[in-house]
C-alpha cells in the first residue's frame, strides 16, 4: 500500500537558512525517521537504547562507570542504571563492583552482548538495504566521512 502523498511544509527551509543548520536539519529529520525504523528492525529483541549501548561498548570496548555511560548516551544515571539492569538480565552486559570506589559498579559488554549487537546489525542492514535504491554506495561514502567530522566536533564541543 502506497503512503499518501504529504503537503508540502507551510514554511520550508530556504537556501537563506545558514548552511550549519540546513545540514544539521536534515540530520535531525533523519535521525527522527531512522529510529522509528529501527526500532520497529530490532523490536522485541532489543529497544534502541539498548542496541545503542551494545553498540557504544563494541565501538570503544573496555569497561565503564554507569556515570560515564550516562554522560556517553546523554541520559541520567537513572535511565543507564535501568537500561544497564535490563541488558545484564539478558546476560549482555557484566556488572562488577568498581574496585576504586565501594559505591561504583563497572559495565562491560559480554560475549553474548558482542553477539547480540552483531545479530541487531544483520537485522538492521536488511532492513535499511533499500536505501540503495535512494542513494548510491559511493554517495553513502561520501556522506559517512562529513557525518564522522561533524560527530568528532560535536563529541568535542558537548
Amino acid at each position: 500500500m502506497a503512503r499518501p502523498e504529504r503537503p508540502p511544509p507551510a514554511h520550508p527551509p530556504t537556501a537563506d537558512d545558514p548552511l550549519a543548520f540546513q545540514v544539521l536539519n536534515e540530520v535531525g529529520i533523519i535521525s527522527q525517521l531512522s529510529s522509528n525504523l529501527a526500532a520497529r528492525l530490532l523490536a522485541p529483541g532489543l529497544n534502541l537504547s539498548q542496541f545503542s549501548l551494545l553498540n557504544h561498548f563494541c565501538r570503544l570496548g573496555g569497561e565503564r562507570s554507569l556515570a560515564q555511560l550516562a554522560s556517553a548516551m546523554q541520559v541520567t544515571k537513572g535511565a543507564m542504571t535501568n537500561t544497564v539492569a535490563r541488558l545484564q538480565a539478558k546476560g549482555l552486559l557484566a556488572v562488577q563492583p568498581d574496585p576504586q570506589d565501594g559505591r561504583g559498579k563497572r559495565v562491560s559488554l559480554t560475549p553474548a552482548g558482542r553477539a547480540a549487537r552483531q545479530q541487531a546489525v544483520q537485522q538492521l542492514g536488511q532492513g535499511l538495504a533499500a536505501i540503495g535504491s535512494a542513494v548510491s554506495a559511493d554517495e553513502l561514502a561520501a556522506a559517512l566521512v562529513g557525518l564522522r567530522k561533524l560527530r568528532v566536533w560535536f563529541d568535542a564541543n558537548r
